[in-house]
């Protein structure tokens, strides 16, 4: 009988040895990781090998360009609330997620992109396909790091996944050489929970909250604008709540739209150089402005000179470098904008504003006569884009995500969708890259094949990823395609003709056959010209199963307003 020592003894942990390849593949699953975007190569190759024995743990997306496993990463993390991923080889398959990745920064979208290297040992020999992607990428990452050692994998992630998804948002890109992922190490992952001299959340300043509060219940015309930093934070009932509790009428940016339902009492709507009118010229006329996870971008201000002089401006923002940085502020609260507003609440006064909102509600009625009315229910045989919008929102009931490109159709489709749920409205906002939506659409349902994503789309924008449709049709990935077509780079033309005597230089399309295009792909397709043919159109997308495609040819030379002026002040914002 052996001693009881000898039976107490506990086994030594065996050690796992991995190749750096696999330790990636493992780092993500610790992570939480279950969909990777991406396209491989030969200096990616060696992941890709790994990558071949977990196909059941970890969904890979092979996309047909790299700057859509980028999108689609954005698309998925912005419907999801996670981390998106995306892969890469080196050299062009690097540079091609660029784009992407700089998008994901200026719209603080978390991605963790992984790339594949030369050998380490060419670095800096112009070797085939090797490019500098850390120095590419670092003007456009939250952080970059280049992984020689093999040992480094495990931490590098780990590190990767923190710093993207903390603080403010943002991607990070790790490039790997091909012998660090050849390489064998002992695996063992611990996640990322601190940075020395890193503070992600820097909590709010109790004076500056009590200064905050003296503002807003002293306010006579107070007015709340709401951000993307909203919806990253998980603000959106705080927000309503202080709207509420304080009477305060609230607008949304861009990026902002969805964090408050637009059939709230208290929303007024959409901000920005072809927003509503009364969320522009109010503007210049409350007393206190309150805004909240949002930047200050030009097309929210115009002339930053002339934004709001009247107002005390409370900006409550996560990132310091945003503050003061374009609009000078009375009270600052540097937080997180869940923190922020939940220290601020208890502070609050219960009061109501109703002379101040029916104000808007007076705007409302200016801009319905002379935009919304002729745009939503046109006279003539011609379709508007507007009027897609409100069948679209009719059949919908304003539960869908719905994405969008950049151009005409990108303002129009953010004027006019109803927002019931939040994080349902998925654009390029700071960047403004057409050829987002596509991607970004498969991606946001992939994420979430529990709603109704709606891939709004220009005719220019849909020809810059047009080939991701071989994508979608390969993983039958079911997003409603509509393709707003007027044969023109209709957002420049619109300047061109209200700016440039109408000289219209290089902005006609000569377009493909989309619904060619869209059959040979496998995707039900079809096109519509005449309006008595739009809601059965529409019907039709929306109920077929699976992935589905409609062009839709609108009015060829229609202008979207209202419009501020480039530069101008929001006071001077045009309805005609």
């Amino acid at each position: 009988m052996e001693p009881l020592s000898k039976t107490l003894e506990t086994k030594p942990e065996e050690k796992r040895i991995v190749t750096g390849s696999e330790a990636v593949i493992l780092s993500l699953l610790e992570e939480g990781v279950d969909t990777v975007f991406g396209y491989p190569g030969g200096a990616i190759m060696p992941i890709y090998d790994a990558l071949f024995g977990y196909e059941k743990e970890l969904n890979h997306i092979l996309v047909r360009h790299e700057q859509g496993a980028a999108h689609a990463a954005q698309g998925y993390s912005r419907a999801t609330g996670k981390i998106g991923v995306c892969f890469a080889t080196s050299g062009p398959g690097a540079t091609n997620l660029i784009t992407g990745i700089a998008d994901a920064q200026i719209d603080s979208t978390p991605l963790v992109c992984i790339t594949g290297q030369v050998p380490s040992h060419l670095l800096g020999t112009d070797s085939f396909q090797e490019s500098d992607v850390l120095g590419i990428s670092m003007p456009v990452t939250k952080w970059n790091f280049q992984v020689t050692r093999t040992e480094e994998i495990p931490w590098a992630i780990a590190r990767a996944f923190y710093i993207a998804g903390t603080g403010r948002p943002g991607p990070v890109l790790i490039d790997i050489t091909k012998d660090a992922q050849f390489g064998k190490l002992e695996y063992k992952y611990k996640k990322c929970e601190k940075i020395r001299s890193y503070h992600p959340y820097p909590h709010p300043d109790e004076r500056k909250v009590l200064e905050a509060a003296e503002l807003i219940n002293a306010a006579r015309k107070p007015y709340m604008l709401v951000g993307h930093g909203v919806l990253l934070s998980g603000a959106e009932n705080e927000v309503i709540q202080l709207a509420e509790k304080a009477g305060i009428p609230v607008a949304s940016t861009l990026l902002g739209l969805s964090a408050v339902p637009t059939d709230h009492p208290l929303y007024v709507g959409y901000l920005g150089m072809h927003g509503n009118y009364g969320p522009n010229i109010k503007t210049n006329e409350c007393d206190v402005l309150i805004a909240v996870g949002m930047r200050f971008d030009d097309r929210v201000t115009g002339d930053a000179k002339k934004y709001a002089p009247q107002a005390k401006v409370i900006h409550i923002e996560i990132d310091p470098a945003e503050i003061d940085k374009i609009i000078k502020t009375t009270v600052a609260i540097n937080a997180d904008a869940g923190h922020a507003l939940q220290s601020l609440l208890p502070h609050i006064i219960e009061t109501k504003h109703e002379e101040w909102l029916q104000e808007f509600r007076d705007c409302d009625e200016i801009e319905y006569n002379k935009v919304i009315q002729k745009d939503m229910y046109p006279e003539g045989e011609k379709i508007k884009m507007a009027e897609t919008i409100r069948i679209l929102n009719e059949i919908t009931g304003g539960d869908a995500i719905i994405v969008t490109d950049v151009g005409q159709h990108q303002m129009v489709a953010s004027r006019y969708t109803q927002f019931k749920q939040t994080n349902s409205n998925i654009t390029s906002g700071g960047l403004g890259t057409m050829g987002f939506a596509l991607p970004a659409a498969m991606g946001a349902k992939i994420g979430r094949p529990d709603r109704l994503v709606v891939g709004i789309i220009g005719d220019g924008g849909i020809q810059m990823t047009i080939q991701e449709l071989g994508t979608i049709s390969q993983y039958n990935i079911p997003v409603k395609i509509i393709i707003l077509n007027n044969n023109f780079l209709g957002m420049v033309r619109q300047w061109q003709q209200l700016f440039f005597e109408k000289r219209y230089s290089f902005t006609h399309m000569h377009n493909p056959d989309f619904v060619m295009i869209g059959k040979a792909y496998g995707i039900p397709s079809e096109k519509i010209e005449n309006k008595d043919q739009l809601k059965s159109a529409l019907e039709n997308l929306i109920a077929t199963e699976g992935p589905a495609l409609l062009e839709i040819v609108v009015e060829k030379e229609e202008n979207v307003f209202p419009m501020v002026p480039s530069g101008d002040s929001v006071s001077n914002i045009r309805l005609e």
